[in-house]
């Protein structure tokens, strides 16, 4: 099954700043919230090193795809 390509406005609005709507807040704050935790508890149990460097960061990639849902209301 081949995915569509993005249109130049989906595009736009995919690498646009959305400043966030007052009904946004409260889930920016719970999903940085929940993804600190995580972080918090992979750091401390875990040896520092490779695994622990990337295990944080894919918390940090997934924490900035989980925001970017939410700025875009489902658009990507």
């Amino acid at each position: 099954m081949e995915v569509e390509k993005l249109t130049p406005k989906q595009l736009q609005d995919v690498f646009s700043y959305h400043a966030p709507k007052p009904d946004q807040v409260e889930k920016y704050e719970a999903i940085n919230k929940a993804f600190l935790s995580c972080a918090e508890v992979i750091n401390q149990a875990m040896p520092s090193g490779p695994g622990a460097t990337v295990a944080i960061r894919k918390l940090a990639e997934a924490r900035m795809a989980a925001n970017a849902a939410v700025a875009l209301e489902g658009r990507f």
